[in-house]
């Protein structure tokens, strides 16, 4: 078996979770930064404020992923870091240290993927209304633009925004993340509205200013609703219809408005500029006001539709032919962090997401948290995460067999690192951090996902050892 040629096999990080060096050489503070600062948001009181040091080790990290026959890194730019204030000023110092990185991944013939985006919105931009500003969009067009004039010559794929879901969602209705509003559902969607709006303007800015071709996509969460294992056609057409309805079930059980924790009130806007009817009547009075014009801007043609899949849930056909939830089986295997193993997810959901948006799909996500350690004999064993990848990636292929277009598949992460609220807890790694002294030691994991992006996923089905 194998995968289709010049499919892309990529590592994954982002800028606040690795990169440390929070307040040096001019770097403003973000929103995360100040959830940090508050006692009790973040577990045990971690901070991204050292992280992975990557912002110091970067050569170092390019090194070992090289040496780990890595083809392309996602990784983000943290918008502080470039414009301290968000506006206005532009950090030479930040800029040098994306192009820094740039260079050293080119040499090690790693292929760079941007994410503009990835959540560390610019503290001083916050205090001037945040997401709920409009003038937001036209912030982070103009921060966009000072990125591509930068780097554009060297980088040509590029994400707009990780998880609008997740930032607005857990950001500004339950207050869990940064920055740590529980707002109501008007204003939950007039701040989404306006992170659709910036995301139009950021694809515009790179149509006019890249350096060269520029491939451009996003990375929403792909919220999975898939048929159970012996269903039939019945139960294939509920699971698409419970991917793209706007529900509400799983968004209110975790205190956020229907619309938010949706696929389609996120990917109608930005495929066919307009939001689907069942999210508008589900919104009601909470209803964001649209100017003329803020749908064609939103819809700004891309290339790719990027995707973060982790998990998913299974619907069947009832009676009459509507969905019907299916609750996962007593025992269902789950991850460190909880979540549910379900490798199917990676086959339904870019499938789904291909055949109703008709665009190339990108993992840009996927991966496991388990309790990874280093083992006496220096090494870091994590069969579990092997495994995980195996099923998964086997069911991508499966995906690509029944016609979707999938592209690419994106690890995440390269290196275990802060993740979010939960801090140092959960372990995503590829690779193994040691916190205390830095050191970083690459699991079998590594090792393995090396074989398979060797081989172009052709190893999987005999193991890959």
């Amino acid at each position: 078996m194998g995968f289709p040629d010049n499919f892309t096999w990529g590592v994954a990080a982002a800028a606040y979770q690795i990169e440390g060096a929070a307040a040096e050489d001019g770097k403003g503070p973000s929103v995360w930064d100040m959830l940090c600062r508050q006692p009790g948001k973040i577990a045990d009181g971690h901070s991204g404020e050292t992280a992975c040091d990557h912002y110091h080790r970067y050569r170092e990290d390019v090194a070992m992923m090289r040496q780990l026959g890595v083809r392309a890194y996602r990784f983000s730019i943290s918008w502080p870091r470039v414009m301290p204030t968000g506006t206005g000023t532009i950090n030479e110092r930040g800029l040098d240290f994306y192009d820094r990185l740039t260079d050293a991944l080119l040499d090690a013939g790693i292929r760079p993927w941007t994410t503009l985006f990835h959540w560390d919105f610019p503290h001083e931009l916050f205090l001037r209304g945040g997401w709920l500003n409009r003038d937001s969009a036209e912030w982070f067009a103009d921060y966009t633009r000072v990125v591509a004039e930068r780097l554009s010559d060297r980088i040509d794929n590029w994400i707009t925004l990780n998880e609008p879901q997740c930032f607005i969602g857990f950001g500004h209705a339950t207050g869990s993340n940064a920055p740590g509003l529980k707002l109501g559902a008007a204003e939950c969607l007039l701040a989404g509205h306006h992170v659709l709006l910036a995301h139009g303007m950021a694809v515009q800015v790179l149509r006019a200013h890249a350096r060269k071709p520029a491939t451009v996509g996003w990375a929403p969460v792909g919220i999975v609703s898939l048929p159970p294992p012996d269903g039939g056609e019945r139960d294939i057409a509920a699971a698409r219809q419970a991917m793209f309805s706007v529900s509400g079930g799983d968004a209110q059980a975790m205190g956020m408005p229907p619309n938010i924790w949706s696929n389609s009130w996120w990917g109608d806007p930005v495929v066919f500029g307009r939001y689907p009817e069942d999210g508008v009547l589900a919104a009601g009075a909470a209803m964001p006001a649209i100017a003329p014009g803020d749908m064609a801007t939103i819809s700004q043609p891309i290339d790719f539709y990027g995707a973060n899949i982790y998990t998913g849930t299974f619907y069947q056909a009832g009676e009459s032919g509507d969905a019907v939830r299916v609750h996962h089986v007593t025992g269902v295997d789950m991850s460190a962090f909880k979540w549910p193993v379900i490798p199917a997810s990676l086959r339904w959901g870019p499938r789904f997401l291909h055949e109703r948006y008709g665009l190339p799909v990108v993992v840009t996500e996927n991966g496991v948290s388990l309790a990874d350690w280093v083992s006496l004999d220096g090494k870091a064993h994590d069969p579990q995460r092997v495994d995980f990848l195996r099923r998964y990636l086997l069911e991508l292929h499966q995906a690509i067999a029944d016609g979707a277009d999938v592209r690419g598949y994106f690890h995440w992460s390269i290196m275990d690192n802060f993740e979010w609220a939960e801090g140092y807890k959960q372990r995503f790694g590829l690779v193994h951090v040691d916190y205390q002294t830095q050191r970083r030691t690459p699991k079998d994991s590594a090792w393995w996902y090396r074989e398979v992006a060797a081989s172009n996923g052709g190893c999987l089905d005999t193991g890959c050892y």
